[in-house]
């Protein structure tokens, strides 16, 4: 049914499919990131593009993953893709010998639910680097 894995975001037809799938979820509300940086994730339906999400390596904690986007399309919400997609990263952020995958969250209940589903914890870093109502997660996983 749904298949994730890993992409070239470097790829055209792929960084299009990305570009896509961050408008149709993010609308006006991020800028379009950068595909060329990080490990990047597709999840299809059978063969359409329905969810994405990304992690580069973090500026903001030592040794660690950021998890800098996510977004499922509206009609495939509740089918688990952001946790699969979290557990992908994660098994890359292992691979890429890092102690941590860290991210954030904005006025975002689902996903702020679906990180405590997934084991990550709310902590305050030395340093926010985002909204002051922003909530910071970390996940361990060394």
């Amino acid at each position: 049914m749904y298949r994730i894995r890993e992409v070239d975001a470097q790829d055209d037809d792929i960084a299009d499919a990305l570009a896509e799938l961050h408008l149709l979820t993010f609308f006006d509300g991020a800028p379009v990131p950068k595909f060329d940086h990080g490990h990047w994730w597709l999840a299809r339906y059978e063969t359409e593009p329905v969810a994405f999400a990304a992690i580069i390596p973090s500026t903001h904690v030592s040794n660690a993953g950021y998890f800098c986007r996510v977004g499922v399309l509206r009609k495939h919400w509740g089918r688990g893709l952001q946790l699969r997609l979290m557990r992908a990263l994660e098994a890359r952020a292992r691979l890429n010998g890092w102690c941590s995958v860290i991210s954030d969250t904005t006025d975002n209940l689902s996903s702020a639910n679906n990180f405590i589903r997934a084991g990550y914890q709310l902590y305050q870093p030395q340093i926010p680097w985002a909204w002051p109502n922003t909530l910071y997660w970390r996940k361990l996983i060394r």
